[in-house]
């Protein structure tokens, strides 16, 4: 304090400069380049700031950030030396070789690929060539049904032209030998039933309550014979031949009596037994 109130009148000394005036001008520069001043700075490279790597051009450090994800980036004054010729082949073999292994490694993924597919084809092929061997044994199966109806039912038709020839065969044998007897003046002899039923003493043979039928089919096969009650009708009758033989239909069958020669009409086919006079026993010629 009593320095600066006995100095208190002098004039204040002027400041002196960091840089003594005596210095030359290299130790000038050097002065300036070491604390920095009098060149700009100039952004040389992009440094990734996530992991630190360093590139030549915006298009190398977008394509970092696409395959690693970085987002960070920042303008770099460090300079990317040029590689020398050593580097350069160094550099070229290692892209070689990381190819080589990137083929070989989707060499390896396609002959994978390649070979579930073709599992895959066989299967489908497999698969395809039984469905159409399951389509062919079915088809040769409806063919050979369909052959088997058509040779039955060939046969049920010869079967019934072969009957309607007898019976016709045996209608004129029997009109020719009643036109001789008649000729020649001698009553014809009239044929035995094929089935008989001795009727009881005490009941006539119309009044009897049942009635014993013998069928002949006119698609062959052996007669039916069945014992009905007197009062059921011809419809009951051929109910029941449809149901014996598929051949026939009980809406088109046809019922008639081979000696006398009549055929039922649809009207009479609704009368009993014992109204068509078939009581005891008659024997009928189903078509």
């Amino acid at each position: 304090m009593d320095h600066l109130l006995g100095n208190a009148e002098k004039p204040i000394p002027e400041a002196q400069s960091e840089i003594p005036e005596d210095e030359d001008e290299e130790g000038l520069k050097a002065h300036i380049a070491k604390v920095g001043g009098g060149e700009e700075l100039v952004a040389r490279s992009i440094k990734c700031s996530e992991c630190g790597k360093v590139f030549r051009s915006e298009a190398s450090a977008s394509f970092h950030a696409e395959k690693s994800g970085h987002q960070q980036f920042e303008e770099s004054t460090e300079e990317i030396k040029p590689l020398t010729e050593e580097e350069k082949k160094a550099k070229l073999t290692e892209l070689r070789e990381k190819l080589a292994i990137k083929r070989a490694a989707q060499e390896k993924e396609d002959q994978k690929s390649n070979k579930a597919n073709e599992a895959l084809r066989r299967k489908a092929g497999q698969d395809v060539n039984r469905i159409r061997e399951d389509l062919e044994l079915k088809e040769a199966q409806k063919l050979a049904a369909q052959k088997k109806r058509e040779k039955v039912e060939e046969a049920k038709a010869r079967a019934a032209i072969k009957a309607q020839i007898e019976l016709d065969k045996k209608a004129r044998e029997e009109k020719a030998a009643r036109e001789k007897a008649l000729r020649e003046g001698n009553a014809p002899k009239e044929a035995e039933p094929v089935v008989a039923v001795k009727p009881s003493a005490a009941i006539k043979s119309s009044d009897n309550p049942e009635t014993r039928l013998q069928v002949r089919l006119s698609v062959g096969g052996p007669p039916l014979t069945k014992t009905f009650p007197s009062d059921n009708t011809l419809i009951d009758v051929a109910e029941w031949v449809a149901s014996e033989n598929l051949a026939y239909n009980v809406d088109t069958v046809t019922l008639a009596t081979t000696f006398p020669r009549k055929t039922y009409s649809r009207e009479e086919m609704k009368k009993t037994l014992k109204e068509n006079g078939l009581t005891p026993s008659a024997v009928l010629l189903a078509t």
